[in-house]
């Protein structure tokens, strides 16, 4: 295993490049997001999406997160979405907001969790962001920790909980912690509330009022 260090703000790009190339052999990275670590891998290469599994002994069924770059990043690989997931996320992207969409038939079903949909955002963190950038797709993002676990959020807890489970932790000091993103189904008509959590609902409602108002306007 390899413990990266890296600046949070200012990512350099042969840590990046290290990483990246871990996850294009189908290794795991714990990497830090703005709120906990994560463990990211290629979503879709089913047998790292396996080693996810079970480096958290995690019980099948359960579906992962995801992170990326950007937002075109998003609908590159996952094509176009509904107009109101769209809205939304160029609102609250980089932020706490997941936003379920349908997954495209390449994504291995492991990783939605059977259920056809998969969670999706983009952080505000730049270490997170360059590295999917730097991978060419999003990337997984559960928690790194064991399941039943606490989350972690220090990357010296990370490192001894799981570096010999893991193939690289990308060091960029302690995430911020705090409450997890809010989640939301995007993925028909309407946009359905499933986790609350940084971003209150009544904000996601008024948001979404607000920008169908705005369009019809136009």
């Amino acid at each position: 295993m390899r413990r990266v260090l890296v600046n949070a703000a200012d990512p350099d790009e042969r840590a990046l490049e290290e990483a990246a190339r871990v996850i294009r052999s189908g290794g795991v990275v714990a990497l830090p997001t703005d709120t906990l670590y994560g463990l990211a891998v290629d979503p879709f290469n089913a047998e790292a999406v396996a080693k996810v599994y079970a480096v958290k002994e995690r019980p099948s069924g359960q579906a992962l997160p995801l992170i990326a770059a950007e937002l075109a990043q998003v609908i590159d690989r996952f094509g176009p979405l509904p107009p109101h997931a769209e809205m939304l996320a160029a609102t609250f992207w980089p932020g706490p907001l997941t936003i379920l969409i349908t997954a495209p038939e390449t994504l291995p079903a492991s990783v939605t969790g059977g259920t056809g949909l998969v969670g999706v955002r983009v952080p505000a963190h730049e270490t997170a962001r360059a590295l999917c950038r730097r991978c060419g797709c999003p990337l997984t993002a559960t928690s790194a920790n064991v399941s039943g676990m606490p989350p972690l959020a220090d990357p010296n807890d990370v490192w001894s909980a799981l570096g010999a489970r893991v193939d690289c932790v990308l060091d960029a000091g302690p995430a911020p912690g705090g409450p997890p993103s809010t989640i939301v189904d995007a993925s028909g008509a309407g946009v359905h509330l499933v986790r609350q959590g940084v971003i209150a609902w009544t904000t996601i409602i008024e948001t979404v009022r607000g920008l169908r108002l705005r369009a019809a306007a136009e």
